[in-house]
């Protein structure tokens, strides 16, 4: 028997209730380093759980603790066999979360500070079990990223492709349809694929039960990446089915009365059908046995690269005070750069453009991007000789921090809480992110929507934190800015004929915003 192993002879009736006395001061040591890490990180925790809380996307994870409890139990009459030890190369882990979060604090990237902050707690197990238990414990450790909440990018495509198969499925089943990006006229009144249609809560879930019955349930791995496949292009194809019923049945009961039969199946009803459907598909091909062992700790502690990694042993509370030290040392290089800020001009103003005379703001239906945050916000009309109008938003930030982010959620042409929603993507535009939006059922607006810092200027939201990341990493101030121009589609004007031409006279928009924050 391998030396590492600590079995008794004869082990308790109960072993999920026992632990053994190698245990006991490394998980103390591992509850106090949690407990700590936790507390300092308590912003990031705090926002997770809101999260968990009040949104519907996002409220499985309240099953998350409770899954990850229930897999170590089902591995610790294997894993109690091992010996814990402090293991200091697994600081190099600690440090790469700390990196995430701190990417994430200079970016104003909520995802990214949460995701470190999540990631520290795995990585302090690892510095505080070692090697041999990290093995044991490498599923469920991998599997407590599934608390961080994500999937809110996956809105866009997702309303594409549920609005996608629901048009196929209306015109195959004979209704006569139209689709316009995510909007469907049909005889019955006009549907639209909102953002709470795209089954993105479903898919997320899907995803995180996916992962766990596929370790749970399943040896092999190709098997598991079926299963995997099956979770992801089921809760897709459901939605789409039910975006489908939906409308079918407003045809012939009317658009409210099917509106509330949607109400009442669309929820944790229609999820557990899809999940019994699923599971019901996929139970004959389990292959694990129900008492199959999750782990062989004889193997773990025979495993000759693990033996290797296991020799450096390390003092436990040498390794609890560099993991905290880590900790401090990335939250005060983050408050360091949240301190500097770029000079930033006292009052900015729309400039004069050639051939474009600014005029009074009175859109047809009221359009205000939401900058939050922003130190200077700017709004206003231009119109050509020839009465084609263009609205002109401009927000400008002297950093990036949580609450002041350009392209955060929520932020920039379309607010969440205006009568304007998304309607699809607009043709690209040379450094700009296009986006087309209505109102009701006939206000268009096409948005072209550029980010600049430094001498970047972009469309992507992704290039414009990586730039703020950088210039946080090198304590280097730089403004951010994000300009959003506008056009309404009408009868009398193209609003992408209308948009090309007004950037055509302001020249490059880089330049232009450069000028209307007095950087040049």
């Amino acid at each position: 028997m391998p030396p590492d192993l600590t079995a008794a002879a004869a082990p308790p009736r109960w072993p999920g209730l026992s632990i053994a006395p190698a245990w006991r001061k490394p998980l103390g040591w591992l509850a106090l380093a949690w407990v700590l890490l936790i507390a300092l990180f308590a912003a990031d925790w705090a926002a997770m759980v809101d999260q968990w809380w009040n949104s519907s996307t996002y409220n499985h994870i309240l099953l998350i603790p409770a899954i990850l409890g229930w897999l170590v139990w089902l591995r610790w009459p294997e894993l109690r066999k091992l010996e814990p030890q402090a293991w200091s190369p697994a600081l190099v882990l600690v440090g790469a979360a700390l990196l995430v979060w701190v990417a994430g604090a200079f970016a104003g990237f909520n995802l990214f500070r949460q995701a470190g902050a999540v990631a520290l707690l795995p990585a302090a197990a690892l510095v505080l079990l070692g090697p041999r238990v990290g093995a044991g414990l490498a599923f469920p450790l991998g599997y407590s990223l599934f608390l961080v909440p994500f999937g809110d990018e996956l809105v866009p495509p997702l309303q594409m492709i549920t609005a996608d198969i629901t048009i196929a499925l209306v015109q195959l089943s004979g209704i006569p349809a139209r689709i316009e990006g995510v909007f469907i006229d049909t005889p019955a009144g006009l549907f639209i694929v909102a953002e709470a249609c795209s089954g993105v809560k479903f898919l997320i879930a899907m995803v995180a039960l996916g992962v766990l019955v596929g370790n749970v349930c399943f040896r092999s791995w190709r098997r598991r990446a079926a299963f995997m496949a099956l979770c992801i292009a089921a809760p897709i194809l459901a939605n789409g089915v039910r975006a489908w019923g939906t409308i079918y049945a407003a045809q012939y009961v009317g658009v409210e009365k099917a509106a509330g039969i949607d109400h009442i199946i669309y929820g944790w009803v229609f999820f557990a059908v899809v999940i019994a459907a699923v599971l019901g598909l996929s139970w004959k091909y389990f292959d694990r046995a129900i008492d199959d062992p999750m782990i062989d700790a004889a193997a773990i502690a025979a495993h000759p690269l693990v033996s290797r990694l296991a020799a450096r042993r390390s003092a436990p509370l040498l390794a609890l005070a560099a993991v905290l030290g880590l900790a401090l040392g990335g939250q005060g290089w983050a408050r360091a750069a949240e301190a500097i800020a770029a000079p930033l001009p006292a009052a900015i103003e729309l400039p004069p453009v050639p051939g474009w005379t600014r005029v009074d703001y009175a859109p047809s239906v009221w359009w205000e991007p939401r900058a939050a945050g922003a130190d200077h916000r700017l709004l206003g009309r231009y119109r050509d000789g020839t009465g084609r109008t263009v609205d002109v938003f401009l927000a400008l930030y002297g950093n990036q921090t949580d609450g002041k982010e350009a392209g955060a959620f929520g932020e920039g042409a379309l607010r969440p809480d205006s009568d304007w929603v998304w309607h699809s993507a607009g043709a690209p535009a040379a450094g700009a992110k296009t986006d087309w939006l209505r109102a009701g059922t006939d206000v268009n607006r096409l948005a072209h929507t550029y980010y600049r810092t430094g001498d970047l200027l972009a469309g992507s939201n992704a290039r414009l934190k990586l730039a703020n990341i950088t210039d946080r990493l090198r304590l280097r101030a730089a403004p951010t800015m994000q300009l959003i121009v506008s056009a309404e589609q009408t009868g009398d004007q193209d609003a992408a004929a209308t948009l090309a031409s007004f950037r055509q006279s302001t020249g490059d928009p880089g330049e232009w915003m450069d000028r209307i924050a007095q950087l040049r």
